[in-house]
């Protein structure tokens, strides 16, 4: 099926079809897959119109989710929501965009002549990527025992990066406050030090996803909102730890980017726990990752008290738009207008860029 023209309903096979969120699908989404969603959901459409104000007035778009949603109408009528996904630029260029929820309904139609679930999902992806112009690259995260969205993420070109430990950790009351090796500090991710947290992201980032990531500090900054903390030496002006908040999590707390220099991996113990704790407060449960290979960071969460909830896999994938090959239309016509000249009869050229001038013959003065 040729792809859909961007910003069209795309119409499918058996009646259903994939479309911007709008308010009236709020109604239909209420099957157990979108329930958690609502929240942000609702946020999105509420985001939507003063999104566009400021994307006339202001110099940057902010990072608002964008939604689609396929739904079916059954011999009934009556409307059915098939799947859902939400997608977010992950930097002011829009070059990198993120799937932050793919999820497709566990109840199918009271007919059963729906599409798959794989179907669903592939094509919710497929047209989300179609109407992402400008995007370069994309990343999505899936879980490791969810086989039908690594199916769906495999059939649209991603490719898997590492695979994480997710764990979850609340703060316990504490008598005492985790003291700082000398000489770090404690200092707030803000306009002034989000230069000093951005490098330390890119070097603890392996080179590929760096790339594919393309951010710079203002994209750390959007993402944030400004919370976030870092273990600072001031000597060498150099950022050796650092925590800050991502999204909300669905099922409550917040998504923490978590990082530690690698030559500073023996932070790890009460700094880091001090740096987590500055964080976490007001904000409840904080959701980490870890590679599946880091044991060191692994035994630490343990012995910090987090919870291990599952394996997740990060994807991500290149995309590459065809560009269209114009020609030189007037370079051309020139050049075959030249052409055309010459092969006429009894006519002397025109000069033009394209011909040689003729040199007329030297005539001898002969004097009698």
């Amino acid at each position: 099926m040729p792809a859909a023209r961007p910003g069209t309903p795309t119409a499918r096979p058996a009646e259903w079809t994939v479309e911007p969120l709008q308010g009236w699908h709020l109604p239909l989404l209420d099957d157990p897959a979108f329930l958690p969603l609502q929240p942000l959901l609702q946020r999105a459409l509420l985001l939507a119109v003063p999104e566009r104000l400021i994307t006339a007035l202001a110099s940057h778009r902010p990072l608002v989710p964008q939604g689609l949603v396929a739904w079916q109408r059954d011999g009934r009528g009556r409307q059915h929501a098939l799947g859902l996904i939400l997608t977010r630029r992950l930097n002011r260029s829009g070059s990198c965009w993120q799937v932050e929820h793919l999820r497709v309904a566990l109840c199918s139609p009271a007919e059963g002549h729906g599409p798959s679930r794989q179907e669903v999902g592939g094509a919710l992806l497929r047209e989300a990527i179609q109407r992402a112009r400008g995007a370069a690259s994309w990343i999505a995260v899936a879980a490791g025992v969810d086989d039908d969205r690594l199916a769906s993420l495999r059939e649209q070109g991603f490719q898997p990066q590492r695979t994480d430990r997710l764990w979850r950790w609340s703060a316990a009351p504490s008598a005492a406050t985790p003291s700082l090796p000398a000489p770090l500090q404690l200092w707030p991710l803000n306009r002034r030090t989000a230069p000093l947290l951005w490098h330390l992201e890119q070097a603890a980032c392996p080179a590929q996803l760096r790339h594919l990531l393309d951010r710079r500090v203002d994209d750390l900054l959007d993402q944030s909102h400004g919370r976030g903390w870092m273990l600072v030496d001031p000597s060498r002006r150099e950022a050796v730890a650092g925590a800050r908040l991502i999204s909300d999590h669905p099922a409550g707390g917040s998504l923490v980017e978590f990082t530690v220099h690698p030559g500073w991996s023996h932070l790890l113990g009460s700094a880091t726990e001090r740096l987590l704790r500055e964080l976490g407060e007001g904000h409840g449960p904080l959701w980490l990752v870890s590679e599946v290979g880091d044991h060191k960071r692994h035994t630490w969460l343990e012995t910090l008290g987090a919870e291990l909830r599952g394996e997740q896999v990060l994807m991500a994938r290149s995309v590459w738009r065809r560009q269209e090959w114009q020609p030189r239309h007037g370079l051309t016509r020139g050049r075959l207008a030249a052409v055309l000249e010459q092969l006429q009869p009894r006519r002397q050229p025109v000069p033009n860029p394209f011909t040689r001038r003729a040199v007329a013959p030297q005539r001898s003065l002969i004097v009698r």
